[in-house]
């Protein structure tokens, strides 16, 4: 897992080489927090833990490392972080999509689910998804993600299996919203890993390596679902099955995420202790810190007053809404073009293509051009083609076709909205909170996707495909609002110096817990 170097390194990355120091010590400040090194007492609490390893490590100077060293340590970062992040959310949309495949493997029949039963049992996953952002925000603020990530994929996994012991609407809906509160962990904890391991720019391919997961889950779902639909037994259906084994496959991997995935680069095994400051240099520029656990009650305040945030709310809410339709029914729709069931999972795979395609362009595009805010706007284009063709061509069986697949096109945006909230927000409490809105965000965008679908309007759920083309229409104008707020407030603070280290705290400027609005050399990517 080799990516290239960044040739147009962005205003967040101009000072990736910076030559860090031991400070002078300010002698009237707090005293030290006591993890890292003995005798810290003239260094001020409210620095990351990053600093202290890095103070720890010798007081001689540093030189930057060169480009080689640098690529050596991104490197094996690469191949032991990026894979387990890839295979905790490819597990995470297969778990989650396994109810669309079930859908045309039996499970209505089997259940007896009438109405709009199977929609509400989709909702309440979303449901319990955004109720459970908010212990995660609390226990994320004190709790390692990749520990907390691991713990709850096994717990999940466990949920997706027991929702083989389904046998009626009210069971299925107690596993769905078992799975949907452990879940909700996975979108917070991999945002925030990610941005503890590489400055901005790098972090975006990244988040599209582990993100591609969902295209693969649909393609691998559609292999699932057509192998466990030749499975015929008397006294179990193969959709239960395939719960059963998939829930399994899910703890094993919850497991090695537990036990392999590091809480901070400062406990990774893998890399000395050179390579480790290495490393910590390299992503100070970020100065969005690594590892802090004292609450501030000011940054909680801050998230809410934030009008960024709340762009990136409806930025992340927009596109779910298309995400909830097609994670849910895509099945559903093409089985109604008269395909059987094994085919329809089997015509259902090409939809990951396009959303693996999409979320890799959109990952090594922004790296390499930034401007997320016009891959935002390019990720709505397929979505509203599709949208429009799903509305209106309902003569053509192909046209209906293409736009279910071209819709799978918004997934992309989703990535660019978290590493988005990774890179511009600043300051640990205030980070584990955004991370948790912008998730739960998500869940309600797939609340609303689903309730689109009404019994009344099958076969067509005409009112569901224009649900999708409003929402992808609306999310590309939003883009744009978002990226002029973000011009405005970067002149705003152009009298400030850039470069944090003429801001007159020297390294500690680097690792202070200060949120995007107190820091005044903080520059918003966009």
């Amino acid at each position: 897992m080799d990516f290239p170097e960044d040739p147009a390194a962005v205003i967040d990355e101009k000072s990736a080489k910076i030559n860090i120091t031991q400070p002078e010590l300010d002698t009237n400040r707090a005293p030290a927090s006591p993890q890292y090194g003995k005798d810290q007492s003239a260094v001020p609490r409210h620095l990351d833990d990053a600093y202290w390893f890095v103070q720890e490590a010798g007081s001689q100077k540093h030189h930057p490392a060169s480009p080689r060293e640098l690529k050596a340590v991104r490197t094996k970062v690469d191949w032991r972080i990026v894979p387990i992040m890839f295979l905790c959310y490819t597990m995470q949309f297969l778990d989650k999509v396994l109810l669309n495949y079930a859908a045309v493997m039996g499970l209505n029949k089997d259940l007896k689910l009438k109405s709009n039963e199977f929609s509400n049992a989709a909702t309440w996953f979303f449901t319990a998804y955004l109720i459970a952002e908010v212990p995660n925000a609390i226990v994320l603020q004190k709790v390692p993600p990749a520990k907390w990530l691991g713990g709850n994929v096994i717990l999940w996994g466990v949920a997706t299996a027991c929702t083989a012991a389904a046998h009626n609407y009210g069971t299925l809906l107690a596993a769905r919203i078992f799975l949907g509160a452990f879940e909700a962990a996975i979108a917070p904890s991999l945002m925030l890993v990610s941005s503890q391991w590489y400055t901005k720019s790098e972090a975006a391919p990244r988040f599209s390596i582990w993100y591609a997961g969902v295209g693969v889950g649909q393609i691998v779902g559609g292999i699932v679902s057509f192998a466990f639909q030749q499975v015929k037994h008397e006294s179990i259906a193969g959709w239960k099955i395939m719960f059963v084994v998939l829930g399994l496959v899910t703890v094993l991997i919850g497991f090695i995420t537990f036990f392999f995935l590091p809480d901070t680069p400062m406990q990774a095994r893998f890399l000395s202790k050179s390579e480790k400051v290495t490393l910590l240099k390299h992503v100070a520029v970020n100065q969005t810190g690594v590892s802090y656990k004292r609450v501030n009650p000011r940054q909680i305040v801050e998230v809410f007053c934030d009008v960024q945030l709340w762009l990136m709310v409806i930025l992340t809410s927009l596109p779910s809404i298309s995400s909830g339709v097609v994670t849910t029914y895509s099945a559903t729709l093409i089985r109604n073009f008269g395909f059987s069931p094994p085919h329809a999972a089997l015509l259902n795979m090409p939809s990951g293509v396009v959303s693996i395609i999409s979320t890799l362009v959109v990952g090594y595009g922004v790296q390499y051009t930034s401007n997320r805010w016009a891959w935002y706007v390019a990720c709505c284009v397929p979505g509203i083609l599709g949208g429009g063709l799903m509305s209106f061509a309902t003569k053509s069986q192909a046209a209906q076709l293409a736009g279910i697949y071209l819709v799978n096109g918004i997934t992309a945006a989703l990535i660019i909205v978290y590493q988005w909230t990774a890179s511009n927000v600043a300051g640990h409490t205030k980070r584990v909170i955004s991370v948790a809105l912008i998730s739960g965000s998500f869940s309600v965008g797939n609340i609303i996707g689903p309730q689109t679908f009404e019994a009344k309007d099958a076969p067509q759920y005409i009112p569901a495909k224009i649900a999708v083309l409003a929402t992808q229409s609306a999310g590309a104008l939003m883009a744009a609002v978002l990226f002029a707020y973000y011009v405005w407030a970067n002149k705003r603070k152009e009298v400030s110096p850039m470069d944090p280290l003429v801001d007159g705290h020297g390294e500690e400027a680097l690792w202070e817990d200060r949120t995007d609005k107190e820091n005044k050399t903080f520059r918003y990517v966009y």
